[in-house]
């Protein structure tokens, strides 16, 4: 199992589970992006969510250190599709991160429109520089778009990995809560959005997001 999907009250709740860290594999991209098309045809908010304790490590490290370098290139730019895609879904789309998000894993908080995350010892933030990795071109465009200007340079280029609470003022969340409510609390978010999920929340999303859009977009090329 990777994903699935649950839609009630019009709210679709797509949650990440592969029994371990939830990396970012091929398997993971697609069970997500199939639970999006359904969320996308029968509902009007979209919840992503992750197991107790982790929302996501980021992508499959083992898989990166042994792929053939196609194979690479497909996981990293299907992951970066995968966060453009919630950063310009027409729906109001929620994370309810439920423990760690690192790499690949903080990068899906910032295509979301609200981020809520449970607050513990867990470590939120982009590992790459540690690791030796050069970021993708997403990796810097939706940190541009989503993170305070004040924070990039520590947040990216020194990789510092920050505590839930700490990660509210980077940009990484938008509100932390206890971990035993974040599931009600991203489900209320939804009930609010749910009001105003129409065109124009859509279109001014867009509208606000289009310099990172066009930022984006060259980046994501095969």
């Amino acid at each position: 199992m990777t994903a699935t999907l649950k839609i009630e009250n019009d709210i679709a709740l797509i949650t990440m589970d592969d029994g371990k860290a939830n990396a970012i594999s091929l398997a993971m991209l697609e069970a997500v992006n199939a639970a999006l098309d359904e969320a996308e045809k029968s509902a009007s908010v979209t919840v992503l969510t992750g197991r107790p304790e982790r929302f996501s490590a980021g992508f499959d490290l083992k898989f990166l250190a042994s792929a053939a370098p196609e194979d690479v290139r497909r996981l990293v730019n299907g992951g970066g599709r995968l966060a453009f895609r919630l950063f310009t879904s027409k729906q109001p789309i929620i994370i309810a991160a439920t423990g760690h998000a690192i790499a690949m894993g903080a990068f899906l908080l910032l295509g979301a429109d609200t981020r809520i995350g449970a607050r513990g010892a867990y470590k939120i933030g982009a590992n790459e520089t540690v690791n030796g990795m050069t970021l993708p071109g997403f990796g810097v465009e939706l940190p541009r778009a989503r993170l305070n200007p004040m924070y990039l340079t520590e947040a990216l280029v020194q990789a510092r990995l920050y505590t839930p609470d700490e990660a509210v003022p980077v940009g990484w969340l938008d509100k932390v809560v206890e971990p035993g409510e974040v599931h009600a609390a991203a489900m209320a978010e939804a009930e609010r959005l749910k009001l105003i999920a129409n065109g124009a929340y859509w279109r001014n999303k867009i509208l606000a997001r289009q310099p990172a859009i066009d930022a984006i977009l060259p980046t994501l090329a095969d």
